[in-house]
């Protein structure tokens, strides 16, 4: 784990040197309150309806806000809106709260709201299962609108709630307007911050100011729901992609906040004065493969079966986390310890098994197609799995091609549908936070609906079917039985290739207190503790 360690810190260091010496902005403004935080790679895809990426996802919650938020109860509250449902089940209506302003000083309308979540639904899956049942999403007037629907369904709340990785964020009506096969060009919210245009670096650095026209929901804070209380002047994520130097800026005062420790350094942090470690997500995360079902050999089911035999869990995780008090094995897709969490196939896809997947390859007659693999380089949670990955491959007879790259270049090439002899891939390795996975609609891997997919595309209508049966499902125990049905069906499938559970842990200066304790990283009601 060391030597691994040490060489991605080194590998990123040289990469990306430069960013790491660009000045901070903060320091040109006086008297500003400015926390600064070390992400976990640089920003540069904008849009949160474009992109899975978590990073993006982050920046959504600076900038924009949700109609619904979610509690650590998993209870879905008001935040922009309240709401009411129908006797039957079939009519919502929303009504905005009073206060909520566009950071441009424009108030916030229904009609924002109405084409914010269709722009949302024709790219989110959650959104689109939903769209099957919507018979129309209209304004009432400036201050509500309604969703009808042509039969109940679970997915209006939990859609307009979801916490990760496409959120329900509500922009500007001339903003929403914007294709959703394209992305944004203006970045106007009614969040807690705004976005600091002049001082945006690609990559590099992002900047936030304290949105002064924010009005706070009276709730605490839970989560994504209760109340936004911004307690500093600025927020400023700057770019190190060596986690070494991060530290090293966390101990002398140079930056407040890393997102995430490698787990090989956290000893580090730990014995360090005025540092502390905590693991924000208590639920933790999921790390899986996906596989592009478009073209070979992965459009071949005993392909993507033998790649799933190949790699043993455990072996992922040691490179990965290295200490077992933070990881566990598991092979549910939808989460162990979650109530949908089905174990089928485990015997499998947990433990690696070269005989099995060498018979799978010769089975289907494999016949040597290179196998491209996305390498990110640059987040210290994405390095490993890649590595491991590669080689079990090779041993069970493939030939793997790795394609070295940073994070965000990642993000933006999983979208491309070409061939990979034609710039496309065929296989990348990513995690889920594990509270967002544990049904098959906030679980962005279980949509299977072909090229409207997300990145890997798989073509399985039974998922589906199953996926609409389990939001009109009338009880917890009915959507049990469909999801033990999905779990079957992806693992066979070869949909996705579960390789473990893990806790992150961030670290952050004691001189600030407050940072929530969620699934997602959130920086409001952080502030500088008393002195």
């Amino acid at each position: 784990m060391q030597t691994y360690g040490r060489f991605f810190r080194h590998a990123r260091a040289l990469l990306c040197a430069a960013a790491v010496m660009v000045p901070m902005a903060g320091h040109s403004v006086a008297q500003a309150e400015t926390l600064r935080a070390v992400m976990q790679s640089g920003l540069r895809v904008m849009d949160p309806v474009l992109s899975t990426a978590f990073l993006t996802r982050n920046h959504g919650y600076m900038i924009y806000d949700t109609l619904l938020g979610v509690d650590s109860d998993f209870k879905v509250q008001p935040q922009m809106a309240s709401w009411t449902v129908s006797e039957d089940g079939k009519l919502y209506t929303f009504t905005l709260r009073d206060g909520l302003k566009w950071h441009d000083g424009e108030p916030v309308t229904a009609e924002d709201a109405v084409v914010s979540l269709k722009r949302w639904a024709e790219v989110d899956t959650t959104g689109q299962a939903l769209m099957t049942m919507v018979e129309g999403i209209d304004a009432v007037d400036d201050k509500s609108f309604e969703i009808k629907l042509s039969q109940p369904t679970t997915l209006v709340l939990s859609g307009l709630s979801k916490l990760s990785s496409r959120p329900a964020f509500i922009m500007p009506k001339r903003i929403a307007e914007t294709p959703s096969s394209e992305p944004i060009t203006e970045f106007v919210g009614s969040g807690p911050f705004k976005f600091v245009e002049a001082e945006f670096q690609p990559g590099i650095s992002v900047v936030y100011e304290k949105n002064e026209d924010y009005v706070p929901r009276d709730e605490p804070s839970s989560w994504t729901a209760g109340g936004k209380v911004v307690n500093v002047d600025r927020v400023e994520w700057v770019t190190m992609p060596d986690q070494m130097t991060a530290i090293n800026a966390l101990q002398n005062g140079e930056v407040d906040f890393i997102q995430e420790v490698p787990f090989d350094l956290l000893p580090l942090v730990e014995a360090a004065d005025g540092i502390k470690a905590e693991v924000m997500d208590e639920l933790g995360a999921w790390t899986y493969f996906r596989m592009n079902h478009l073209y070979p050999p992965f459009d071949n089911k005993l392909v993507r079966q033998a790649a799933m035999a190949a790699v043993g869990q455990e072996d992922v995780l040691k490179l990965l986390v290295g200490n077992p008090d933070f990881y566990q094995t598991c092979g549910a897709v939808m989460g162990c310890g979650n109530p949908n969490g089905d174990e089928y196939g485990a015997e499998w896809v947990v433990n690696s098994d070269i005989e099995r997947a060498q018979s799978l390859l010769k089975e289907a007659g494999y016949d040597g197609t290179p196998v491209v693999l996305l390498q990110p380089t640059d987040i210290a949670m994405l390095a490993a799995q890649p590595i491991v990955l590669g080689d079990a491959l090779r041993k069970a007879g493939f030939t793997v091609e790795m394609k070295t790259m940073d994070w965000q270049t990642v993000v933006t090439q999983q979208g491309n549908q070409n061939a990979p002899s034609e710039g496309g891939w065929n296989i990348f390795s990513t995690y889920s936070i594990l509270a967002t996975s544990g049904d098959p609609f906030g679980n962005t891997t279980l949509s299977t609906a072909g090229r409207s997919s997300w990145a890997g595309w798989p073509d399985v209508p039974e998922i589906e079917a199953l996926r609409l049966d389990y939001a009109r499902a009338a009880t917890p125990e009915e959507q049990k039985e469909i999801a033990v049905k999905i779990q079957k069906l992806a693992i066979d499938e070869g949909v996705v290739g579960p390789l473990g559970q893990f806790r992150i842990p961030a670290a952050y200066s004691t001189e600030w207190t407050g940072f929530p304790k969620a699934p997602v990283t959130l920086f409001w009601n952080v502030q500088k503790t008393a002195e």
